[in-house]
């Protein structure tokens, strides 16, 4: 098995949506997501369709509209999408059970490569289909707070509840965002 770039670019989309959900932005922009993986836009929309076309995410259209994770993280697991994008995880034809294809050794039962290739086969199936999206978010995450770097779109989140609290009494919204554009242009 050998993860295609285009495979790398989904696994990689899906951890940064699933660490923007966890941050409080359950949508995100396909340009936020390729400015941030450094991916051109069209290659990245090709990559969501399969993405969408399998349920691991959905789109929302319009001004506030983008990509979300379309299942719980916990049910995404790496070895589905690493198949969907890539195909079968066996290293070797002969020993896929997706895609099953007899070699060209004379005696397969016996051939020594095949029986190496089932263990090396198992053991990838082992760990890719036992992470979720969830597990490896969380990994990021708790990594990103151990070095003390600032994850990826929360410049974007906010809480409801201290935006609310941050109004000025009997203003509103427009009101408090003319006085912050004033300070801003001062």
């Amino acid at each position: 098995m050998k993860l295609s770039k285009r495979g790398e670019y989904a696994l990689r989309a899906l951890i940064d949506l699933g660490i923007a959900a966890e941050l409080g932005r359950p949508i995100l922009q396909i340009s936020e997501l390729a400015a941030k993986e450094k991916l051109p836009i069209k290659f990245l929309e090709q990559i969501f369709t399969q993405l969408k076309a399998a349920s691991f995410v959905a789109s929302k259209r319009g001004k506030l509209g983008g990509y979300s994770l379309a299942r719980p993280m916990n049910k995404i697991k790496f070895g589905s999408v690493i198949r969907l994008i890539d195909g079968p995880l066996a290293p070797i034809s002969c020993v896929s059970e997706t895609a099953y294809e007899r070699c060209t050794c004379p005696d397969e039962d016996h051939c020594g490569l095949r029986m190496l290739m089932l263990d090396v086969r198992t053991a990838i199936i082992k760990i890719l289909d036992r992470y979720s999206l969830e597990d490896i978010v969380e990994i990021t995450l708790r990594k990103m707070r151990r070095d003390k770097v600032s994850p990826p779109f929360i410049s974007r989140a906010f809480n409801l509840g201290s935006v609310l609290s941050e109004l000025p009494p009997g203003g509103s919204v427009s009101a408090k965002r003319t006085n912050e554009r004033r300070t801003r242009a001062a």
